[in-house]
């Protein structure tokens, strides 16, 4: 490993962006969220805060050495030592010569290499992708309202986005700001050192920046998160669109889909007009105060050079520094636009970020016994939080290894019934049991461990095929992978696969959400994942509902092969799906309305044989229903 290898390890190994936490959760204010992740990370910023004041050390010596240079020329001149070249100039100012040398050639190099190494090597990877990291690691613990009531892509951005922000809020704040603050009191000091009346004129601009920046800055400041809140509309919208691309050109909404992220980034550009009028406000009144204050040093130190208060060294040395503060100060608010972007962009990251969780384990929460798989509903109640009510009293009991399928017209509360066994949103009322265990006073991960479940919606991941079915099971082998899939009956299609890179088979990617993948293939991969997983209860909501009749046939002796000693809870529209369940629980409106066997509740002719009777019509007959 060569010596500079060794050098950017060392500054990279500061920060490991993966340290595990207690608690994942960052106070909702700005401050206190921007410290949040900071403290973590503290020796790095206070490194970056050194360095700024060593820089800005360095950058007013080098105007203080223009003077003594003007001073060692002018005496050397008036001496004679002119003619005597280098060596008469060395022998009567050589220490000063060699100091200003060392300080220019190898204090200046040491000290930007310095910060280089901490900001490059140490803020830039660890910094970002520490608050990046955490920020995700609570979010995606956040409850399954909270995604459906948001823009994955807008989450995403925010997520993504956040840990640049504050990276680049804390070096602008401790490289630049910081800096020309050490600065300006620098020459503040060194000007009023030399004379009081120029310290004072420096003190007047420093205060008449101070109140210019007070009037701006909470305007810039709330400008700043209106347009990145309109940012991450925009990039909501348009992954929206990219993500239902297929939708879009079916239905030749291209031009609808246009002004519908038009009308986004039409809000955006508004605000973002807004925003840069403060800053051009600011940057027109900062320079005409500016202009007088140089005008007024100029004048000064001239009119005491004439009085022979002070020498023409003295005088280049005020003026370069004047007209370096100018510049520095000129920088400073050019980098405002960034840094209230920049803190624009945290606080509106900071709100979806610092959310408190809707969905948390019990402070004593113990995992989950499992004993036989026992499941009962005991008077629950929901409405997601709205006055009409969607389960409405409901108790029902499913025994271990029963099979169950649950029936009722779209909206009865089945799929909701579901999530609410799952842990996705608590009850409102009354309380679930899983062997005898409410589910609310148990750990989340040990409880849904217990369920392998098939949507209608089937979720893929863009990924490849065996990572898809391997999210069933961590750690499962590449055989007992393709034994999934052939008992999913997806083997075949799977090896004939090929992705646009020339991946095959298994390693082959699928596509966001699976869209490569027709509906009944992206059934079956789920269906694979069921099979590697073999939870001890099964839960099925439309599991075939995407395959042809054929392929339905096969994959239902594999299921029935599945669900031998489980518990199983399977939701249908097409009854001839689940007509052989142990037993049907019809529901609607919130309630159980009927329950029993296939035949029971066809003799009963109550809603389920009404529903029996519609869908049969004829191409199904009770026959094929043993």
């Amino acid at each position: 490993m060569s010596l500079s290898d060794r050098l950017y390890r060392l500054f990279e190994n500061w920060v490991d962006p993966f340290q595990p936490r207690d608690d994942y959760q960052p106070p909702n204010r700005l401050l206190a969220f921007v410290w949040y992740y900071v403290r973590q990370t503290k020796w790095a910023f206070a490194a970056l805060l050194v360095y700024g004041f060593l820089n800005a050390l360095v950058e007013a010596s080098m105007f203080t050495f223009v003077g003594w240079i003007v001073d060692i020329m002018t005496v050397a001149e008036a001496s004679g030592a002119r003619a005597g070249g280098w060596p008469a100039v060395v022998a009567g100012h050589g220490d000063v010569l060699l100091f200003m040398v060392l300080v220019v050639a190898v204090g200046r190099a040491l000290v930007i290499t310095f910060g280089a190494l901490v900001e490059e090597q140490v803020i830039v990877p660890g910094f970002f992708t520490l608050m990046r990291w955490q920020s995700h690691k609570y979010v995606i613990a956040q409850s399954l309202s909270f995604f459906q009531n948001d823009l994955a892509g807008r989450i995403a951005q925010k997520v993504q986005q956040g840990g640049q922000a504050a990276g680049d809020m804390m070096i602008s704040l401790l490289q630049i700001i910081w800096f020309i603050a050490v600065y300006a009191v620098t020459t503040l000091g060194l000007l009023a050192a030399l004379d009081i009346r120029l310290g004072s004129v420096v003190a007047l601009w420093i205060l008449s920046f101070a109140l210019i920046a007070w009037h701006f800055i909470p305007r810039i400041r709330a400008r700043g998160r209106q347009v990145a809140e309109a940012g991450s509309v925009l990039s909501g919208r348009m992954v929206d669109g990219y993500a239902n691309i297929a939708v879009v050109k079916l239905h030749g909404r291209e031009a609808g889909e246009e002004d519908f992220v038009k009308s986004a980034a039409r809000n955006m550009h508004r605000d973002l007009q807004k925003f840069t009028r403060e800053l051009t406000g600011v940057r027109m009144t900062l320079s005409s105060v500016s202009g007088l204050i140089i005008a007024l040093i100029g004048w000064l130190s001239v009119d005491l050079w004439l009085k022979g208060e002070i020498t023409s060294g003295q005088v280049a040395f005020t003026l370069a520094l004047t007209l370096r503060l100018n510049m520095l100060l000129a920088r400073l608010m050019g980098n405002l636009n960034g840094f209230f972007r920049s803190i624009g962009t945290v606080q509106n990251t900071m709100e979806l970020v610092a959310r408190p969780l809707e969905m948390t384990d019990a402070p004593d929460a113990m995992p989950l016994a499992f004993k036989q798989g026992r499941i009962e509903f005991s008077h629950v109640e929901f409405g997601y939080g709205r006055e009409e009510t969607v389960i409405r009293d409901l108790s029902l009991a499913v025994e271990p290894g029963e099979r169950v399928g649950l029936v009722g017209p779209s909206g009865a509360g089945k799929s909701t019934l579901v999530h609410l066994l799952l842990r996705f949103f608590d009850v409102e009322s009354g309380r679930i049991l899983f062997d005898g265990q409410d589910i609310a006073k148990v750990t989340q991960d040990s409880l849904r461990a217990q369920f392998s479940m098939v949507q209608q919606d089937t979720g893929l991941f863009h990924r490849s095929v065996r990572d898809n079915i391997a999210h069933g099971r961590a750690g499962a082998s590449v055989e007992e992978i393709v034994a999934a899939a052939k008992k999913a009956h997806a083997h075949g299609f799977i090896e004939t696969l090929e992705d646009a890179r020339g991946r095959r088979g298994y390693d082959a990617l699928v596509g966001e959400r699976g869209i490569k993948l027709s509906g009944g293939q992206r059934q079956r991969i789920a269906i694979a994942r069921v099979f590697l997983r073999n939870a001890p209860v099964l839960i099925l909501d439309e599991a075939t509902s995407q395959l042809d009749s054929e392929i339905e046939a096969a994959i239902q002796e594999n299921l029935f092969q599945l669900m031998e000693g489980k518990t199983v809870i399977a939701i249908a529209h097409r009854l001839s799906t689940i007509a052989a369940m142990d037993r049907l629980v019809v529901i609607n409106g919130g309630r159980i309305a009927e329950e029993g066997t296939h035949d029971q509740l066809l003799a009963r002719k109550g809603l389920y044989a009404a529903l029996w009777e519609r869908q049969s019509g004829g191409f199904i007959g009770e026959s094929l229903v043993s």
